[in-house]
């Protein structure tokens, strides 16, 4: 057996079908003339942008929209000014276009792979795909493809990059396993996306095991099965026949209200990061966004975008949402998302400095910017602006006040905007979670983010290994967070959602069902899930759950208890 990441669901039985990179190795050597090796680099650029152009028209229909963009994510490296430019200068140098190209390539990589943000050390593996491809292009190397692939194949691959998986046949393939990769790497979006199981940084797999050989992949456990006996053939076909099963008990809640098994109606919404995820949102019956995570149109460019670029993003969200509710967060940067051309000064803790709604208030032209797009888009349809990392009253006062001074603008303007537009906040610290009963009062609704609230409440970090065993929503200090701010805001009136991963967490849905929680954000691909475990559940039965559960004192009493549950529920 050999384990790894579990990476997209599922059960895969069939034969290895390795895919071996043929060599990119060179010979670095001088040029004597550096305008035509500058030429030879462009027409390569050229070759490879127009490859990736159809690559992303290939995973437009075999995956969907959201996964083309990370190919067009590669045209946009390609044609990165910086790269480029400074890659001809090295040619220019006398370089070689590979030499020049490999090494600016490496210090990008370099860049990103050193960044504490997990999406920002994706764009390390981005690099490495855009550079191998470049150079099979200057090396006049064969590119790899997967189309031919018979039905049963499991691909094995020391990296499963974009490009080599646009190629991949849906129903041909089983089952993808790698050595390198996470959940969230673009290996393991695409995987799911393709609703192929895979298992991930499978330790050592390409050389552990052949081509031709018979395994099984096992993407929810992330164990991979090579050569498996015939009991494990059998026990593993249930598996897979049960998992199927369970996904078509899951389209039965497709188009129903989200419930609890009282009638109790709650809302089921979802998070996004692109204006194109909406239509995700759409096709997995999400009810609308509760969080549109707008860092994510600052990143990957030179320069901050534009209002009219950004109100172009938040009405294409709003008009694919068709009057579904909307929740725009402003900027959230600085800690792990690093933005290079905004200047952000090195911090020795960024987590605890200058970032999200402490950076925007004290940058009031690019927070304006951004609020004025927001407003604007607000006429076509029903959108929420939401402040990340709220920790007093006063960033919120402050942050109202320049929403306020921007109606007023745009009002002299004639620009129509929702003149009744929500603010809310989002709750992921612990001082907000302390003071939720003040902010409720000046805050139109909550939102809480878990994920930073639990690595705040136990003072924690989720990327240290060291003290991974405390970062949990389980804790009980955590679960008194939340408790307190859903009440808190209850109490007040409000409205109060989560969108944090603990959202979509069956464990914990029956404790905020009976704290009282109002919408449950989550990933697009989790809304039937979290739809039918809502179901299960009557608010009586959730509050004696729940009293149960706070009165546990640590976070293996009450993750234990939860489980058996839960498992005695389904």
């Amino acid at each position: 057996m050999i384990k790894g990441t579990a990476a997209s669901d599922g059960i895969g039985i069939g034969k290895i079908l390795l895919i071996e990179e043929a060599s990119l190795e060179f010979t670095p050597h001088p040029v004597e003339d550096p305008a035509a090796e500058v030429e030879r680099f462009r027409s390569a650029v050229n070759t490879l942008i127009a490859q990736t152009e159809r690559d992303a028209a290939m995973l437009r229909e075999t995956a969907g929209e959201k996964e083309a963009l990370i190919m067009e994510g590669h045209i946009s490296l390609l044609n990165d000014p910086a790269l480029k430019g400074e890659t001809e200068n090295l040619i220019m140098g006398g370089q070689c276009a590979e030499e020049a190209y490999s090494s600016m390539c490496d210090m990008f990589v370099g860049i990103f792979s050193s960044m504490e943000d997990e999406m920002m050390r994706q764009r390390a593996a981005d690099v490495r795909d855009i550079k191998a491809g470049l150079l099979r292009i200057l090396l006049g190397v064969r590119e790899v493809r997967i189309s031919d692939a018979p039905k049963g194949t499991v691909i094995l691959i020391k990296e499963l990059t974009p490009s080599v998986t646009a190629g991949i046949k849906k129903g041909n393939i089983v089952g993808i396993i790698t050595e390198t990769g996470g959940k969230t790497s673009h290996s393991a979006i695409l995987a799911r996306a393709l609703e192929i199981p895979a298992v991930l940084s499978a330790a050592n797999a390409v050389s552990r095991l052949e081509n031709g050989q018979p395994v099984i992949v096992d993407g929810s456990a992330g164990i991979v099965i090579p050569d498996p006996s015939f009991d494990q053939l059998n026990e593993y076909t249930e598996k897979r026949e049960a998992y199927l099963r369970e996904r078509a008990e899951l389209e039965q809640f497709r188009g129903r209200r989200t419930l609890g098994a009282d009638g109790a109606e709650y809302e089921l919404v979802c998070n996004i990061g692109k204006p194109e995820d909406a239509n995700k949102v759409l096709d997995h019956d999400g009810e609308g966004v509760g969080l549109f995570r707008t860092e994510f149109l600052f990143m990957d460019r030179s320069a901050i975008p534009t209002e009219e670029e950004q109100f172009a993003a938040y009405q294409q969200a709003a008009l694919i949402l068709k009057g579904k509710p909307l929740i725009i967060r402003t900027l959230d940067i600085g800690g792990d998302k690093e933005i290079p051309y905004l200047g952000l000064e090195k911090e020795e803790n960024p987590f605890m400095g200058f970032r999200a709604i402490r950076y925007c208030l004290k940058n009031r032209e690019l927070f304006k910017t951004q609020l004025r797009a927001i407003l604007r888009a607000s006429a076509f349809g029903d959108i929420k602006i939401m402040f990340p990392l709220i920790t007093c009253v006063e960033e919120l006062r402050a942050g109202k006040a320049l929403v306020e001074e921007t109606k007023k603008e745009l009002t002299v303007l004639g620009i129509p905007f929702n003149k009744d537009i929500e603010v809310g906040i989002m709750v992921e610290t612990a001082a907000a979670a302390m003071i939720s009963d003040v902010l409720a009062k000046e805050a139109a609704f909550f939102s809480i983010g878990t994920n930073d609230l639990t690595g705040y409440t136990m003072s924690c970090d989720r990327g240290n290994a060291n003290v991974a065993y405390l970062y949990s929503a389980l804790q009980p200090a955590v679960l008194r967070m939340i408790e307190r701010t859903i009440r808190c805001g209850r109490q007040a009136g409000i409205p109060v959602g989560m969108c944090g991963e603990a959202a979509a967490n069956e464990m914990l849905i029956p404790l905020l069902m009976s704290f009282g929680l109002t919408e449950f954000s989550v990933s697009a691909p989790s809304v039937l899930r979290t739809r039918k475990c809502i179901s299960r559940w009557t608010k009586l039965e959730a509050d004696g759950i729940a009293e149960k559960a706070m009165s546990l004192a640590t976070e293996q009493e009450v993750a234990d208890y939860l489980s058996k549950v839960v498992s005695a529920a389904k």
